[in-house]
């Protein structure tokens, strides 16, 4: 498996926003596969913010993950975000999403962010077993959600 920027796999753009807009779109109801195209390519770039990073295994595309400056409009005081961390069902369960997201947290470093958050309507327990904390629950466009955060200048992570 291999961990590589967006910006070197464009062409992936238009599944990566099917599977975003099929997984998330229940929170931006006015929201369409092409839209979420546009935005992610705004994502690619390298060693800025935002970013999108991606699995990939033998030509097979297996998830995704982003780092955002906000990914909740009622929390912009909050900043970065990772945003969009998704794998296929059929490959969960096997370290990618992690992978990852510590991809991410190496970014993260690079720019010197100290705090990094997301936000969850689910996955609170796997996120919480990588450290993650709980800033707040609450509700986030008619979802129930929890916005966690890491201090990530607290870990070890190579820059």
């Amino acid at each position: 498996m291999r961990i590589e920027y967006l910006a070197d796999n464009p062409a992936l753009i238009p599944i990566i926003a099917r599977w975003h807009h099929e997984e998330w779109g229940y929170f931006n109801p006015g929201d369409s596969v092409e839209k979420r195209i546009a935005f992610l390519q705004t994502h690619l770039g390298r060693k800025q913010i935002p970013t999108t990073f991606i699995s990939l295994s033998r030509g097979i595309l297996l998830g995704s993950a982003s780092l955002v400056a906000h990914d909740m409009d009622t929390r912009m005081d909050l900043s970065p975000w990772l945003a969009s961390v998704y794998v296929t069902p059929e490959h969960r369960s096997r370290g990618i999403g992690t992978a990852l997201i510590q991809r991410v947290l190496e970014e993260a470093v690079k720019l010197s962010v100290e705090t990094l958050y997301l936000f969850a309507p689910d996955r609170e327990g796997f996120y919480a077993s990588l450290g993650w904390s709980v800033v707040e629950r609450t509700e986030y466009r008619g979802q129930q959600v929890v916005v966690m955060a890491l201090h990530i200048m607290d870990l070890n992570i190579a820059a």
